[in-house]
């Protein structure tokens, strides 16, 4: 996911739409020995602590099955050093969990034919390259819900890591749920063109909440915005895992990730014969995404509108991109009636009413 290039604003026609490959050949779960890349180190308490905790259930689901990783791997020619290292040392599947890792991923596959490699948050494939990846805007739009119950002031801050389509379709859906349930609050966005720095997390936090934001909104790594808004004592919506460790009193919910879904289907597949190239988007139907538990001041009331708006989304009923939808200036961007398709969320670069910030070029 790091190192985002605004190429993703033009890829995604291709998504959901791969050649139709074979399926490879069953591997014993003995033999798989699946090998884990992670952009971050496994106790950030965010992203890559999740893939890890993810990467243990899938461990669990197959007695026999033992797995490798290595964490904090930047996103250069190190990642296909350590990918190409796993392979050698026996690992017949290579999840690589950044965005940043694709064109390495890409060439360390073609060296290996015969070995499957997972990529998280891409969009390109081969016939033994397939990506996966969430559709965490339906647990944003949950967690928007909570928090624009939750505001007085009804001005909310969000810290952005990167102003990619992601992180553009997380923000909207936040403040889609926002103003769902408060129609007057607004949503500031703060850049740190990081996924995981501390100390930027921290600063931006505490730069939104001096600027009126009485809760706090995050796509970011560690837990250092939570801490910011439990020492200014204000509330905060996490991500990637329940952060209210960071923010004890003021941790609302968040949306968080089941990254041992999609890592239990592929060794599912692995072992049956059944693997073949695909691009994975799951969401809360499947579980890949949810919603933390709620902290002690969020009302029955909120928690009621959560289950019934979620009913919604998981009965395919209704999904969060749903016309009528304005952008900032308060053009038509998806008519009445009408939902946005994915390859259209996928490659998403505008804001929606109510988001106050820009989106660099």
């Amino acid at each position: 996911m790091k190192k985002i290039t605004l190429l993703l604003f033009v890829f995604f026609s291709l998504v959901l739409c791969g050649a139709a490959w074979a399926a490879f050949p069953p591997i014993p779960v003995e033999e798989i020995n699946p090998g884990f890349v992670y952009i971050g180190p496994i106790g950030d308490g965010g992203y890559s602590f999740m893939h890890d905790v993810g990467r243990r259930e899938m461990e669990k689901a197959f007695p026999g099955l033992k797995s490798n990783y290595v964490e904090s791997v930047p996103e250069g020619p190190d990642a296909a050093r350590v990918m190409e290292s796993l392979v050698r040392n026996g690992s017949k599947v290579i999840f690589a969990n950044s965005f940043g890792y694709m064109d390495f991923v890409i060439d360390v596959a073609k060296k290996f034919p015969e070995i499957i490699f997972m990529h998280c948050s891409g969009y390109k494939t081969a016939e033994n390259v397939g990506t996966y990846f969430g559709r965490m805007y339906q647990a944003r739009y949950l967690s928007g819900l909570v928090a624009g119950s939750m505001t007085k002031k009804n001005v909310l801050g969000y810290v952005g890591a990167y102003p990619i389509p992601e992180v553009i379709r997380g923000i909207n859906a936040f403040t889609l749920g926002v103003r769902h349930a408060n129609p007057k609050a607004e949503v500031k966005v703060v850049w740190i063109f990081s996924w995981l720095d501390p100390g930027k997390e921290k600063e931006a936090a505490k730069a939104l909440i001096d600027s009126g934001a009485d809760v706090i909104g995050m796509h970011a790594d560690t837990g250092a915005a939570p801490q910011a808004a439990e020492e200014a004592g204000v509330y905060v919506v996490g991500y990637n895992n329940d952060m209210s460790a960071y923010a004890p009193t003021k941790h609302l919910t968040a949306p968080i990730w089941d990254w041992g879904i999609v890592y239990k289907y592929t060794i599912d597949h692995v072992v049956k014969g059944t693997w073949k190239s695909e691009q994975l988007w799951q969401g809360l139907k499947e579980g890949m995404v949810d919603l933390a538990p709620y902290g002690k001041d969020v009302p029955d009331s909120v928690k009621k509108l959560v289950d019934s708006e979620r009913e919604k989304i998981v009965s395919g009923t209704w999904d969060v991109f749903h016309g009528p939808l304005k952008d900032q200036s308060g053009a038509v961007k998806v008519p009445e009636g009408q939902n946005m398709t994915d390859a259209e969320m996928l490659s998403m670069n505008w804001f929606v009413e109510g988001v106050k910030g820009e989106i660099p070029k």
